[in-house]
């Protein structure tokens, strides 16, 4: 036997058929072991979702960091938006009018902002398709306005308004439906006088006399009241809502381009806000910290207290307690509807279907954010 026939290797002596099977064993190992890394870059795969790019939304506010913007901060802070796979970001506002044309624009893809302002906004824009949004979420069930005066003016009733002199900014939510507030009190609206001011001079100008009555938000400028020497008892607060104006308040609105573009992210960005939402619910105070975070100037217990009224008049109605927030009536969304377009004296009525879509909103257990 031959040197070379001595050291023969092992595999040499095997049969064809032995060293077909550990080829094809060989391939099979190769297989399962590329089933095994495909599925691991499958779109559903957890690790995927962990490094897929989120998806960003600039959301502008209807005013400035003060107590209800925690109803926002919070679920970012506590990075609900981000487990959605959602990149937020939050700005404030000027007002709900600069809300609505800044989501038109395409400078925000979604916002906060009073029905009223969207309503009169796409009622004036119907020929333009590129400024078309819809709200799909109410949270303010009641509109927040009220008319505020002080007790020494004599002003007790609607009616006592009549030829006395009322202060606001021209976009106020309060001032622009305060024709609706007349109707519904038999108040001949020519017969009140009106004088325009910057937001931070309105509640200064009721403190020193200088204006009879103001409208406003009632968390806002009874707060502002205090903030300014005025004590609750020395005021007159006549609330819409309990003086036959049950309008819709504020919403949250979204650009339809992006809707269309991004409906999982509109459907995410509702979960994780709805989800922040009972979190405030359960602890107004506790939202605070978040706003504080954002504005280093506030007043914390003014904002505590801001927060809390801004629940229990606004978002604890007995409708949401009962159905959960979020959702419209119909019928009730209508008649808003047809009371803006009168008061604003529009020329056209959107269609009140394309107002607001529901179809994002969390379930309605999701929604139910008060304890029973």
């Amino acid at each position: 036997m031959s040197q070379s026939n001595s050291h023969t290797s092992p595999a040499a002596c095997q049969s064809p058929s032995l060293k077909r099977r550990l080829t094809t064993s060989a391939l099979l190992g190769l297989s399962v072991l590329g089933l095994s890394l495909a599925s691991s870059l499958m779109p559903g795969n957890q690790a995927m979702a962990q490094t897929a790019a989120p998806t960003k939304i600039r959301f502008v506010l209807d005013w400035r960091f003060e107590g209800p913007s925690g109803l926002f901060l919070l679920p970012k802070a506590k990075k609900y938006f981000e487990a959605e796979g959602l990149d937020v970001t939050i700005d404030s506002g000027t007002g709900s009018g600069a809300a609505v044309t800044r989501v038109a624009s395409g400078a925000y893809e979604m916002g906060f902002a009073d029905i009223s302002a969207m309503i009169e906004f796409l009622s004036n824009n119907q020929a333009n398709p590129q400024a078309r949004m819809q709200a799909v979420f109410m949270l303010y069930d009641y509109t927040p306005a009220a008319v505020m005066a002080l007790k020494k003016s004599g002003i007790t009733k609607p009616a006592d308004l009549v030829g006395k002199k009322l202060g606001a900014p021209v976009f106020d939510a309060g001032r622009r439906a305060f024709p609706i507030f007349a109707r519904a009190n038999g108040i001949d609206v020519a017969k009140v006088n009106w004088t325009s001011m910057d937001p931070p001079l309105r509640e200064t100008m009721l403190a020193r006399g200088e204006v009879d009555a103001i409208t406003g938000f009632t968390f806002t400028s009874q707060l502002n009241l205090n903030a300014r020497g005025v004590k609750d008892e020395d005021m007159v607060i006549l609330k819409y809502p309990e003086h036959g104006t049950k309008l819709y308040g504020n919403v949250v609105i979204a650009s339809q381009k992006f809707i269309n573009e991004n409906p999982k992210a509109v459907a995410g960005f509702l979960r994780a806000l709805t989800k922040g939402i009972r979190d405030v619910v359960a602890d107004p105070a506790g939202s605070i910290r978040y706003v504080k975070e954002r504005d280093q100037l506030i007043n914390e217990a003014l904002e505590i207290r801001r927060m809390k009224m801004c629940i229990e008049d606004s978002i604890a109605t007995p409708d949401f307690r009962s159905n959960g927030i979020g959702a419209i009536n119909k019928l009730r969304f209508e008649d808003t509807v047809a009371q803006v377009v009168s008061a604003f004296g529009l020329k056209t009525t959107p269609n009140v279907d394309n107002l607001f879509n529901s179809s994002f909103l969390p379930s309605r257990s999701e929604r139910q954010v008060f304890a029973k």
